[in-house]
């Protein structure tokens, strides 16, 4: 089976004006199916440049990056956004819902983005996932009629109706009370064992980083340390 992503010496260098200004530092990483991954550390880190750069929001400077064994290197734009809406999926802090859509709806974007032409089977498959992920009864709300946890599980669901390689989420507790915090990520942990989906996390959380499996820690853009390999939960 192919790794759900390999990062092979990735850099990545901002140019602000005249300087140059590495934030991402020759990072090697080999992502395996059904990882429950939390990168993690200190602001300036590099973190968040490097879920950019495996969610192809953002491309490196040098060194190769494979999503499910396929190179994302030299791919056009459109190519790259066809490949996003096939691969992966994105949970944000912010939520990142259409006010308008109801969650259904909401939930159903990404199949209609995929090309899914058949209106009863993306109906199918967004209620299935919406009982999931605990919102059967709530598919014709829209976001303002949510809680914040709830329009998280909207979030999740979105990212997981379209059966990807990858979620990444971008401290997708930072918004939520410790409570709420906790349940959402309990529900990832659960999708993660039951669909066999690979989350990638970046956070500072310290909650995030006890629910991860594997924590890599990041310092000056580069691995500062991985504990892949070494069973699973650790302590934070």
């Amino acid at each position: 089976m192919a790794l759900a992503a390999r990062l092979i010496d990735v850099e990545k260098t901002y140019s602000i004006g005249p300087i140059e200004v590495p934030a991402v530092r020759g990072v090697s990483l080999d992502i395996e199916p059904g990882d429950f991954m939390a990168i993690a550390g200190p602001s300036g880190s590099g973190k968040t440049t490097l879920l950019n750069l495996l969610g192809v929001l953002d491309t490196p400077t040098s060194g190769t990056i494979e999503i499910g064994g396929a190179s994302t290197g030299g791919l056009k734009p459109k190519t790259l956004a066809d490949f996003r809406n096939t691969h992966l999926g994105f949970i944000f802090q912010t939520f990142n819902l259409i006010p308008v859509l109801t969650a259904h709806e909401n939930v159903e974007f990404p199949l209609h983005l995929k090309g899914i032409s058949d209106n009863a089977e993306r109906s199918q498959k967004v209620e299935e996932i919406l009982e999931d992920v605990g919102l059967a009864g709530l598919s014709d709300r829209r976001p303002n009629e949510l809680s914040g946890g709830q329009q998280q599980r909207v979030a999740v669901a979105r990212a997981l109706v379209k059966e990807p390689t990858l979620v990444l989420a971008d401290e997708p507790t930072a918004n939520l009370d410790s409570v709420t915090a906790e349940e959402i990520m309990a529900l990832m942990k659960e999708m993660n064992e039951k669909k066999g989906t690979t989350f990638i996390f970046s956070t500072h959380d310290p909650l995030v980083m006890k629910h991860a499996v594997r924590l890599v820690l990041l310092r000056d853009g580069r691995v500062e340390s991985d504990n892949a390999g070494e069973g699973n939960g650790h302590g934070t």
